[in-house]
């Protein structure tokens, strides 16, 4: 989009004059103002850099790998995408329940003050496996995708970068993903395949954990393993895999973008 060095005010330029060029030179842009084309900001400069297009992040369908992008996403209107650092190092977690042992997981650095929370209640927990550090990818035998494997909950918290694929790793190694949201709302505090915490709860997450019944857990893992193929990206795509998943709800969000229009 732009060379490095290039300052947002640019970067907005660029793809503002990008945009208008779209808008003069193809009229099926113009048919429906671009609300029925997508783009894609899967890091902070691809959000800061659509800034001045207002119509654009109005009317065109935004798909985003981020939760960090709570301030501009439009929930009725734009997409996730699942992140996911190709290749697993590992293959999929399944009937496994038996091997997790460790209550809880998380690892990484502390830049956010959720973070900073978590890690300073939690990191010297027999129970809970908080490190107040990143585990290096690339050294310690995997260290850090094996605790994936062996842990019944993987803590997924907001920090400073926007681009994780924490949530990904979490449900492709069979570990029940631990949201921290600042706000719950609409879809109450759990789904079938995840759990959803208040970020004002940090201080009872253990408990919040342990009062969990087996058959509650259990239930969890065999809905998490059921969604696990819509959370893997394959080349080419195959029926029901992420790219399905994300074209299916690019479709959808642009028919309730029409109908609420």
């Amino acid at each position: 989009m732009a060379q490095m060095g290039t300052s947002y005010e640019n970067m907005i330029i660029v793809v503002g004059n990008y945009v208008e060029r779209l808008i003069s030179k193809y009229t099926y842009w113009n048919r429906t103002f671009g609300a029925d084309h997508f783009f894609v900001t899967c890091h902070d400069v691809g959000v800061r850099a659509t800034e001045g297009l207002p119509l654009l992040v109005k009317n065109s369908i935004r798909v985003v790998c981020s939760p960090s992008y709570n301030v501009s996403f439009i929930p009725h209107k734009d997409v996730a995408m699942p992140q996911v650092l190709r290749p697993f190092a590992f293959p999929r977690g399944g009937n496994d329940v038996e091997n997790r042992t460790s209550l809880g997981f998380w690892a990484g650095h502390r830049n956010s003050k959720i973070r900073v929370i978590l890690a300073r209640v939690w990191e010297n927990d027999t129970e809970l496996y908080v490190l107040n550090n990143r585990i290096d990818r690339s050294i310690g035998h995997l260290l850090y995708q094996k605790r994936f494997y062996i842990s019944k909950y993987c803590i997924c918290l907001a920090g400073s970068q926007v681009n994780s694929a924490r949530i990904s790793d979490s449900i492709h190694s069979g570990c029940i993903p631990v949201l921290f949201c600042s706000t719950i709302y609409k879809f109450g505090t759990s789904l079938p395949s995840l759990m959803k915490i208040s970020e004002s709860d940090v201080h009872w997450l253990k408990q919040i954990l342990k009062d969990i019944t087996d058959e509650e857990f259990r239930a969890l893992h065999r809905n998490l393993v059921k969604v696990q193929k819509h959370f893997q990206w394959n080349s080419p795509p195959i029926k029901y895999d992420a790219f399905h998943m994300v074209m299916y709800c690019g479709t959808r969000s642009q028919i309730i973008h029409h109908v609420d229009d």
